[in-house]
């Protein structure tokens, strides 16, 4: 028997202002709503939100959650990367939102376009060109 995957189902994220953070994944990066529950009994949101057809991300909201330091070369989490096969609409969509976006870099490596920009908690986000 061996480690068999065939991709990745979900992304988790606890922000610090769920209705914030709801509002940029749906409605200004447009990822569709998938299911919202409200759990009472922790005072708590979890809203599963469809990236494409085969990625999903839970957005949780959990109060008193410790803040995460998130510095580029920190431990850990280092960045959620979405692939696009528009790199300057998007780049320009983003910015027309009001959303700081970082000037395009080349991949050395790949030789593929990409830049970073944040979600309302500062996790950096990267769009990378197909």
């Amino acid at each position: 028997m061996s480690f068999s995957v065939s991709g990745v189902h979900h992304i988790a994220i606890i922000c610090s202002d769920y209705q914030r953070s709801k509002t940029f994944y749906h409605q200004l990066l447009g990822f569709k709503v998938l299911h919202e529950t409200y759990r009472k009994e922790r005072d708590s949101y979890k809203l599963d939100l469809a990236v494409d057809d085969h990625t999903q991300i839970e957005l949780f909201s959990f109060p008193g959650a410790p803040e995460r330091p998130s510095f580029p070369e920190a431990q850990g989490l280092r960045h959620l990367a979405f692939k696009t096969s528009k790199l300057d609409e998007t780049v320009d969509y983003l910015k027309k939102q009001s959303i700081p976006v970082e000037a395009i870099r080349l991949d050395e490596i790949t030789g593929k376009r990409f830049t970073f920009f944040q979600d309302p908690d500062g996790l950096p986000l990267e769009l990378y060109e197909e």
